[in-house]
Protein backbone atom coordinates (compact mmCIF):
# COMPACT_ATOMS: atom_id res chain seq x y z
CA UNK A 1 0.00 0.00 0.00
CA UNK A 2 2.36 2.66 -1.30
CA UNK A 3 0.22 5.69 -0.54
CA UNK A 4 -0.18 4.82 3.15
CA UNK A 5 3.53 4.03 3.51
CA UNK A 6 4.37 7.35 1.92
CA UNK A 7 2.16 9.11 4.45
CA UNK A 8 3.97 7.40 7.33
CA UNK A 9 7.38 8.25 5.89
CA UNK A 10 6.28 11.85 5.39
CA UNK A 11 5.06 12.03 9.00
CA UNK A 12 8.37 10.80 10.35
CA UNK A 13 10.24 13.25 8.13
CA UNK A 14 8.01 16.08 9.37
CA UNK A 15 8.88 15.29 12.98
CA UNK A 16 12.58 15.15 12.21
CA UNK A 17 12.54 18.34 10.17
CA UNK A 18 11.01 20.23 13.09
CA UNK A 19 14.04 19.44 15.30
CA UNK A 20 17.75 20.03 14.90
CA UNK A 21 20.16 17.41 13.66
CA UNK A 22 21.30 16.65 17.22
CA UNK A 23 20.44 13.08 18.18
CA UNK A 24 21.74 11.12 21.15
CA UNK A 25 22.26 7.42 21.76
CA UNK A 26 21.42 5.33 24.81
CA UNK A 27 24.95 5.00 26.21
CA UNK A 28 25.51 8.75 26.04
CA UNK A 29 22.26 9.38 27.91
CA UNK A 30 23.22 6.82 30.57
CA UNK A 31 26.69 8.32 31.07
CA UNK A 32 25.12 11.74 31.56
CA UNK A 33 22.54 10.30 33.97
CA UNK A 34 25.29 8.73 36.10
CA UNK A 35 26.89 12.15 36.50
CA UNK A 36 23.63 14.03 37.07
CA UNK A 37 21.19 11.75 38.89
CA UNK A 38 20.74 12.78 42.53
CA UNK A 39 19.42 9.40 43.66
CA UNK A 40 22.58 7.57 42.62
CA UNK A 41 24.67 10.26 44.34
CA UNK A 42 22.63 9.86 47.53
CA UNK A 43 23.04 6.07 47.48
CA UNK A 44 26.79 6.43 47.01
CA UNK A 45 27.00 8.85 49.93
CA UNK A 46 24.98 6.49 52.14
CA UNK A 47 27.37 3.64 51.29
CA UNK A 48 30.41 5.78 52.11
CA UNK A 49 28.81 6.85 55.40
CA UNK A 50 28.24 3.23 56.44
CA UNK A 51 31.87 2.44 55.65
CA UNK A 52 32.93 5.16 58.05
CA UNK A 53 30.53 3.79 60.66
CA UNK A 54 32.35 0.47 60.45
CA UNK A 55 35.66 2.23 61.10
CA UNK A 56 34.08 3.97 64.07
CA UNK A 57 32.90 0.66 65.54
CA UNK A 58 36.33 -0.89 65.05
CA UNK A 59 37.91 1.94 67.06
CA UNK A 60 36.35 0.55 70.26
CA UNK A 61 38.45 -2.61 69.84
CA UNK A 62 41.76 -0.78 69.43
CA UNK A 63 44.01 0.91 72.01
CA UNK A 64 42.97 4.30 73.30
CA UNK A 65 45.99 6.53 73.99
CA UNK A 66 45.61 9.94 75.66
CA UNK A 67 48.27 12.55 76.34
CA UNK A 68 47.55 15.16 79.02
CA UNK A 69 49.28 18.20 80.52
CA UNK A 70 48.45 21.00 82.93
CA UNK A 71 50.20 23.82 84.81
CA UNK A 72 49.13 25.76 87.92
CA UNK A 73 50.27 28.51 90.33
CA UNK A 74 49.48 27.96 94.02
CA UNK A 75 49.70 30.31 97.05
CA UNK A 76 49.67 28.65 100.49
CA UNK A 77 49.34 30.67 103.73
CA UNK A 78 49.28 29.15 107.24
CA UNK A 79 47.76 31.26 110.08
CA UNK A 80 49.74 29.65 112.90
CA UNK A 81 53.09 29.21 111.13
CA UNK A 82 53.93 31.86 108.57
CA UNK A 83 57.40 30.42 108.13
CA UNK A 84 56.08 27.61 106.05
CA UNK A 85 54.02 29.85 103.75
CA UNK A 86 54.82 29.04 100.18
CA UNK A 87 54.07 30.15 96.66
CA UNK A 88 54.91 27.72 93.91
CA UNK A 89 54.29 26.63 90.38
CA UNK A 90 53.40 23.06 89.48
CA UNK A 91 53.04 21.23 86.21
CA UNK A 92 51.95 17.74 85.29
CA UNK A 93 52.09 15.87 82.07
CA UNK A 94 51.70 12.27 81.13
CA UNK A 95 50.27 9.64 78.83
CA UNK A 96 47.72 6.90 79.45
CA UNK A 97 46.70 3.83 77.45
CA UNK A 98 43.61 1.68 77.64
CA UNK A 99 43.43 -1.55 75.67
CA UNK A 100 40.13 -3.48 75.68
CA UNK A 101 40.84 -7.15 76.34
CA UNK A 102 37.30 -8.46 76.56
CA UNK A 103 34.41 -6.28 75.43
CA UNK A 104 31.80 -8.47 73.78
CA UNK A 105 29.51 -5.56 73.03
CA UNK A 106 32.24 -3.73 71.07
CA UNK A 107 33.01 -6.85 69.02
CA UNK A 108 29.39 -7.64 68.14
CA UNK A 109 28.72 -3.98 67.36
CA UNK A 110 31.68 -4.04 64.98
CA UNK A 111 30.29 -7.15 63.29
CA UNK A 112 26.91 -5.45 62.96
CA UNK A 113 28.50 -2.38 61.36
CA UNK A 114 30.25 -4.61 58.83
CA UNK A 115 26.93 -6.05 57.72
CA UNK A 116 25.43 -2.55 57.59
CA UNK A 117 28.25 -1.53 55.28
CA UNK A 118 27.54 -4.52 53.03
CA UNK A 119 23.83 -3.68 53.08
CA UNK A 120 24.58 -0.11 51.99
CA UNK A 121 26.80 -1.48 49.22
CA UNK A 122 23.93 -3.69 48.04
CA UNK A 123 21.57 -0.70 48.10
CA UNK A 124 24.09 1.28 46.05
CA UNK A 125 24.37 -1.56 43.52
CA UNK A 126 20.58 -1.71 43.29
CA UNK A 127 20.44 2.05 42.74
CA UNK A 128 22.91 1.65 39.88
CA UNK A 129 20.73 -1.03 38.30
CA UNK A 130 17.64 1.10 38.87
CA UNK A 131 19.32 3.95 37.00
CA UNK A 132 20.19 1.65 34.08
CA UNK A 133 16.58 0.48 33.79
CA UNK A 134 15.10 3.93 34.41
CA UNK A 135 17.33 5.47 31.74
CA UNK A 136 16.44 2.78 29.21
CA UNK A 137 12.73 3.08 30.03
CA UNK A 138 12.81 6.86 29.59
CA UNK A 139 14.85 6.58 26.37
CA UNK A 140 12.49 4.05 24.81
CA UNK A 141 9.58 6.05 26.17
CA UNK A 142 10.68 8.83 23.82
CA UNK A 143 10.98 6.36 20.93
CA UNK A 144 7.56 4.92 21.74
CA UNK A 145 5.96 8.37 21.85
CA UNK A 146 7.71 9.37 18.62
CA UNK A 147 6.50 6.26 16.80
CA UNK A 148 2.97 6.76 18.10
CA UNK A 149 3.00 10.38 16.96
CA UNK A 150 4.28 9.43 13.51
CA UNK A 151 1.50 6.87 13.19
CA UNK A 152 -1.09 9.40 14.41
CA UNK A 153 0.11 11.99 11.88
CA UNK A 154 -0.11 9.46 9.07
CA UNK A 155 -3.55 8.35 10.21
CA UNK A 156 -4.73 11.96 10.41
CA UNK A 157 -3.57 12.62 6.86
CA UNK A 158 -5.27 9.45 5.63
CA UNK A 159 -8.57 10.23 7.36
CA UNK A 160 -8.47 13.83 6.16
CA UNK A 161 -8.01 12.64 2.62
CA UNK A 162 -10.88 10.19 3.08
CA UNK A 163 -13.09 13.04 4.32
CA UNK A 164 -12.15 15.25 1.39
CA UNK A 165 -12.87 12.45 -1.06
CA UNK A 166 -16.23 11.84 0.61
CA UNK A 167 -17.13 15.52 0.17
CA UNK A 168 -16.18 15.33 -3.50
CA UNK A 169 -18.29 12.19 -4.02
CA UNK A 170 -21.21 13.84 -2.21
CA UNK A 171 -20.93 16.94 -4.37
CA UNK A 172 -21.41 14.85 -7.51
CA UNK A 173 -24.24 12.86 -5.92
CA UNK A 174 -22.48 9.52 -5.52
CA UNK A 175 -22.95 9.19 -1.74
CA UNK A 176 -25.26 10.42 0.98
CA UNK A 177 -24.37 13.20 3.39
CA UNK A 178 -24.19 10.68 6.24
CA UNK A 179 -20.97 9.29 4.76
CA UNK A 180 -19.44 12.76 4.78
CA UNK A 181 -20.39 13.12 8.44
CA UNK A 182 -18.91 9.71 9.24
CA UNK A 183 -15.65 10.68 7.53
CA UNK A 184 -15.51 14.00 9.35
CA UNK A 185 -16.16 12.36 12.72
CA UNK A 186 -13.34 9.86 12.17
CA UNK A 187 -11.01 12.65 11.07
CA UNK A 188 -11.80 14.73 14.15
CA UNK A 189 -11.25 11.71 16.39
CA UNK A 190 -7.85 10.88 14.94
CA UNK A 191 -6.89 14.55 15.05
CA UNK A 192 -7.54 14.48 18.77
CA UNK A 193 -5.31 11.42 19.06
CA UNK A 194 -2.56 13.23 17.19
CA UNK A 195 -2.77 16.19 19.58
CA UNK A 196 -2.56 13.83 22.53
CA UNK A 197 0.41 12.05 20.98
CA UNK A 198 2.24 15.35 20.61
CA UNK A 199 1.74 15.97 24.32
CA UNK A 200 2.90 12.45 25.16
CA UNK A 201 6.11 12.99 23.18
CA UNK A 202 6.85 16.23 24.98
CA UNK A 203 6.25 14.57 28.36
CA UNK A 204 8.51 11.65 27.38
CA UNK A 205 11.29 14.08 26.45
CA UNK A 206 10.89 15.92 29.74
CA UNK A 207 11.10 12.61 31.61
CA UNK A 208 14.35 11.77 29.85
CA UNK A 209 15.75 15.25 30.48
CA UNK A 210 15.02 14.96 34.20
CA UNK A 211 17.52 12.11 34.42
CA UNK A 212 20.38 13.99 32.80
CA UNK A 213 19.61 17.70 33.01
CA UNK A 214 20.07 17.92 29.23
CA UNK A 215 17.51 18.60 26.52
CA UNK A 216 17.54 16.33 23.47
CA UNK A 217 15.98 17.18 20.14
CA UNK A 218 15.97 13.55 19.07
CA UNK A 219 17.16 10.08 20.07
CA UNK A 220 18.47 7.33 17.84
CA UNK A 221 15.91 4.83 16.57
CA UNK A 222 15.77 1.10 17.21
CA UNK A 223 16.88 -0.69 14.08
CA UNK A 224 14.22 -2.75 12.34
CA UNK A 225 16.61 -5.70 12.34
CA UNK A 226 16.86 -5.78 16.15
CA UNK A 227 16.66 -9.48 17.09
CA UNK A 228 13.65 -10.65 19.07
CA UNK A 229 15.21 -13.70 20.70
CA UNK A 230 14.14 -16.15 23.38
CA UNK A 231 15.44 -15.35 26.90
CA UNK A 232 18.57 -17.18 28.02
CA UNK A 233 18.35 -19.35 30.06
CA UNK A 234 15.08 -20.55 28.61
CA UNK A 235 13.66 -21.70 31.94
CA UNK A 236 11.87 -19.54 34.49
CA UNK A 237 13.16 -21.58 37.45
CA UNK A 238 16.76 -20.89 36.45
CA UNK A 239 16.04 -17.17 36.37
CA UNK A 240 14.46 -17.42 39.83
CA UNK A 241 17.45 -19.34 41.25
CA UNK A 242 19.81 -16.70 39.88
CA UNK A 243 17.66 -13.99 41.41
CA UNK A 244 17.76 -15.69 44.82
CA UNK A 245 21.56 -15.57 44.68
CA UNK A 246 22.20 -12.20 43.02
CA UNK A 247 19.18 -9.91 43.38
CA UNK A 248 20.35 -6.83 45.27
CA UNK A 249 17.08 -6.32 47.15
CA UNK A 250 17.40 -9.84 48.57
CA UNK A 251 21.05 -9.27 49.42
CA UNK A 252 20.20 -6.02 51.19
CA UNK A 253 17.49 -7.75 53.24
CA UNK A 254 19.91 -10.59 54.10
CA UNK A 255 22.59 -8.17 55.30
CA UNK A 256 20.00 -6.29 57.33
CA UNK A 257 18.97 -9.52 59.07
CA UNK A 258 22.60 -10.44 59.78
CA UNK A 259 23.27 -6.97 61.17
CA UNK A 260 20.29 -7.19 63.51
CA UNK A 261 21.40 -10.67 64.63
CA UNK A 262 24.72 -9.16 65.66
CA UNK A 263 22.93 -6.27 67.30
CA UNK A 264 20.92 -8.77 69.37
CA UNK A 265 24.22 -10.28 70.54
CA UNK A 266 25.39 -6.78 71.40
CA UNK A 267 22.37 -6.25 73.62
CA UNK A 268 22.87 -9.64 75.29
CA UNK A 269 26.47 -8.74 76.04
CA UNK A 270 25.13 -6.02 78.35
CA UNK A 271 25.10 -8.80 80.99
CA UNK A 272 28.71 -9.81 80.27
CA UNK A 273 31.79 -8.63 82.20
CA UNK A 274 34.41 -6.38 80.63
CA UNK A 275 38.18 -6.48 81.05
CA UNK A 276 40.57 -3.68 80.06
CA UNK A 277 44.30 -3.18 80.35
CA UNK A 278 45.12 0.29 81.67
CA UNK A 279 48.61 1.87 81.81
CA UNK A 280 49.79 5.39 82.56
CA UNK A 281 52.94 7.42 83.08
CA UNK A 282 52.88 10.85 84.78
CA UNK A 283 55.53 13.50 85.59
CA UNK A 284 54.88 16.20 88.29
CA UNK A 285 57.17 19.26 88.67
CA UNK A 286 57.14 21.67 91.68
CA UNK A 287 59.03 24.96 92.00
CA UNK A 288 58.59 26.54 95.48
CA UNK A 289 60.34 27.55 98.71
CA UNK A 290 59.51 24.40 100.60
CA UNK A 291 60.21 22.03 97.72
CA UNK A 292 62.54 23.83 95.33
CA UNK A 293 62.77 22.20 91.91
CA UNK A 294 61.14 19.01 93.11
CA UNK A 295 59.98 16.46 90.57
CA UNK A 296 58.04 13.24 90.88
CA UNK A 297 57.47 10.54 88.29
CA UNK A 298 54.81 7.87 88.54
CA UNK A 299 53.85 4.91 86.40
CA UNK A 300 51.04 2.37 86.75
CA UNK A 301 49.60 -0.63 84.99
CA UNK A 302 46.35 -2.33 85.89
CA UNK A 303 43.66 -4.74 84.77
CA UNK A 304 40.20 -3.27 85.14
CA UNK A 305 37.36 -5.77 85.54
CA UNK A 306 33.69 -4.76 85.63
CA UNK A 307 30.57 -6.90 85.91
CA UNK A 308 27.12 -5.31 85.48
CA UNK A 309 24.81 -6.48 88.24
CA UNK A 310 21.66 -4.46 87.80
CA UNK A 311 20.74 -1.72 85.34
CA UNK A 312 17.09 -1.22 86.07
CA UNK A 313 15.93 -3.85 83.56
CA UNK A 314 17.07 -1.77 80.59
CA UNK A 315 19.35 -4.47 79.21
CA UNK A 316 16.57 -7.10 79.26
CA UNK A 317 14.21 -4.70 77.50
CA UNK A 318 16.85 -3.99 74.85
CA UNK A 319 17.27 -7.71 74.26
CA UNK A 320 13.53 -8.21 73.79
CA UNK A 321 13.34 -5.25 71.43
CA UNK A 322 16.22 -6.60 69.33
CA UNK A 323 14.53 -10.00 69.09
CA UNK A 324 11.41 -8.37 67.67
CA UNK A 325 13.49 -6.42 65.17
CA UNK A 326 15.25 -9.61 64.08
CA UNK A 327 11.90 -11.32 63.53
CA UNK A 328 10.62 -8.32 61.59
CA UNK A 329 13.71 -8.39 59.39
CA UNK A 330 13.33 -12.13 58.81
CA UNK A 331 9.77 -11.62 57.60
CA UNK A 332 10.83 -8.70 55.38
CA UNK A 333 13.46 -10.95 53.80
CA UNK A 334 10.88 -13.65 53.15
CA UNK A 335 8.50 -11.11 51.60
CA UNK A 336 11.31 -9.76 49.42
CA UNK A 337 12.19 -13.24 48.20
CA UNK A 338 8.55 -13.96 47.35
CA UNK A 339 8.16 -10.66 45.50
CA UNK A 340 11.36 -11.23 43.53
CA UNK A 341 10.20 -14.72 42.59
CA UNK A 342 6.85 -13.37 41.39
CA UNK A 343 8.45 -10.49 39.46
CA UNK A 344 11.01 -12.77 37.82
CA UNK A 345 8.49 -15.38 36.71
CA UNK A 346 6.06 -12.68 35.56
CA UNK A 347 8.74 -10.96 33.50
CA UNK A 348 9.77 -14.27 31.95
CA UNK A 349 6.17 -14.86 30.92
CA UNK A 350 5.90 -11.27 29.66
CA UNK A 351 8.97 -11.71 27.45
CA UNK A 352 7.57 -14.89 25.96
CA UNK A 353 4.33 -13.03 25.31
CA UNK A 354 6.23 -10.08 23.81
CA UNK A 355 8.02 -12.36 21.37
CA UNK A 356 4.77 -13.89 20.15
CA UNK A 357 3.11 -10.47 20.06
CA UNK A 358 5.83 -8.95 17.90
CA UNK A 359 5.56 -11.78 15.37
CA UNK A 360 1.76 -11.64 15.45
CA UNK A 361 1.61 -7.86 15.07
CA UNK A 362 4.07 -7.94 12.19
CA UNK A 363 1.81 -10.35 10.35
CA UNK A 364 -1.21 -8.32 11.44
CA UNK A 365 0.17 -5.28 9.61
CA UNK A 366 0.33 -7.28 6.40
CA UNK A 367 -3.20 -8.59 6.93
CA UNK A 368 -4.63 -5.17 7.80
CA UNK A 369 -2.93 -3.60 4.80
CA UNK A 370 -4.46 -6.21 2.48
CA UNK A 371 -7.86 -5.79 4.11
CA UNK A 372 -7.64 -2.01 3.70
CA UNK A 373 -6.77 -2.28 0.03
CA UNK A 374 -9.64 -4.70 -0.56
CA UNK A 375 -12.09 -2.48 1.36
CA UNK A 376 -11.04 0.59 -0.57
CA UNK A 377 -11.42 -1.29 -3.83
CA UNK A 378 -14.88 -2.46 -2.79
CA UNK A 379 -15.85 1.07 -1.80
CA UNK A 380 -14.81 2.42 -5.20
CA UNK A 381 -17.17 -0.03 -6.94
CA UNK A 382 -19.97 0.39 -4.40
CA UNK A 383 -19.81 -2.94 -2.56
CA UNK A 384 -18.43 -1.42 0.67
CA UNK A 385 -19.58 1.64 2.58
CA UNK A 386 -17.56 4.45 4.12
CA UNK A 387 -17.83 3.05 7.67
CA UNK A 388 -16.09 -0.14 6.56
CA UNK A 389 -13.32 1.86 4.91
CA UNK A 390 -12.79 3.98 7.99
CA UNK A 391 -12.69 0.91 10.21
CA UNK A 392 -10.12 -0.71 7.91
CA UNK A 393 -8.01 2.47 7.97
CA UNK A 394 -8.19 2.62 11.73
CA UNK A 395 -7.31 -1.06 12.17
CA UNK A 396 -4.27 -0.68 9.94
CA UNK A 397 -2.81 2.23 11.89
CA UNK A 398 -3.58 0.52 15.20
CA UNK A 399 -1.59 -2.47 13.93
CA UNK A 400 1.37 -0.21 13.12
CA UNK A 401 1.23 1.34 16.58
CA UNK A 402 0.85 -1.98 18.40
CA UNK A 403 3.78 -3.50 16.51
CA UNK A 404 6.09 -0.66 17.56
CA UNK A 405 4.88 -0.85 21.16
CA UNK A 406 5.39 -4.62 21.27
CA UNK A 407 9.04 -4.23 20.23
CA UNK A 408 9.65 -1.61 22.92
CA UNK A 409 7.88 -3.78 25.52
CA UNK A 410 10.25 -6.63 24.64
CA UNK A 411 13.32 -4.43 25.12
CA UNK A 412 12.23 -3.08 28.51
CA UNK A 413 11.05 -6.47 29.79
CA UNK A 414 14.36 -8.05 28.73
CA UNK A 415 16.25 -5.49 30.79
CA UNK A 416 13.80 -5.76 33.70
CA UNK A 417 14.24 -9.52 34.09
CA UNK A 418 18.01 -9.03 34.24
CA UNK A 419 17.53 -6.49 36.99
CA UNK A 420 15.29 -8.94 38.86
CA UNK A 421 18.00 -11.59 38.49
CA UNK A 422 20.67 -9.12 39.64
CA UNK A 423 22.69 -9.41 36.43
CA UNK A 424 21.81 -6.10 34.76
CA UNK A 425 24.92 -4.04 33.96
CA UNK A 426 26.02 -1.13 31.74
CA UNK A 427 27.24 -3.74 29.24
CA UNK A 428 23.60 -4.53 28.48
CA UNK A 429 23.10 -0.93 27.40
CA UNK A 430 26.27 -1.06 25.31
CA UNK A 431 25.02 -4.20 23.54
CA UNK A 432 21.61 -2.62 23.00
CA UNK A 433 23.16 0.60 21.77
CA UNK A 434 24.57 -1.22 18.75
CA UNK A 435 21.01 -1.54 17.44
CA UNK A 436 20.22 2.16 17.82
CA UNK A 437 20.77 3.92 14.54
CA UNK A 438 21.08 7.61 13.83
CA UNK A 439 17.76 8.82 12.45
CA UNK A 440 17.80 9.45 8.73
CA UNK A 441 15.23 11.41 6.84
CA UNK A 442 13.17 9.22 4.56
CA UNK A 443 11.95 10.42 1.22
CA UNK A 444 8.25 9.94 0.55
Amino acid sequence: MKQTKQLLATAISTILASSSAFAVDLVTVYEQAVQYDSNIAASKAAYQAEQESAYQARAFLLPNVIASANTAHTDQEYKNNASIDDSFKSSEYGVSLTQPIFRANAWFNYQSSQYNSQRAEADFAKAQQDLILTTATAYFGVLRAKENLATAISAEAAFKRQWEQAKERFDVGLIAITEVHESRASYDSIKTSRIRSEGDLQIAKETLSRLTGAVYDDVNNLDEGFPIAQPTPSNADEWVNTAYQQNWSIKSAEYTLQSLDEQLKTEKSGHYPTLDLSASYTVNDFDGAVQPDAARDSASIALVFELPLYQGGGTSASIRRSRFLVEQSRQVLETTRRNVKLDTRSLYTAIKTDIDTVASQKQNIVSRESALEATRAGYSVGTRNIVEVLDAERNYFVALRDYANARFDYVIDSLSIKQAAGTLSPQDLIDLNKWLQVTTQKQP
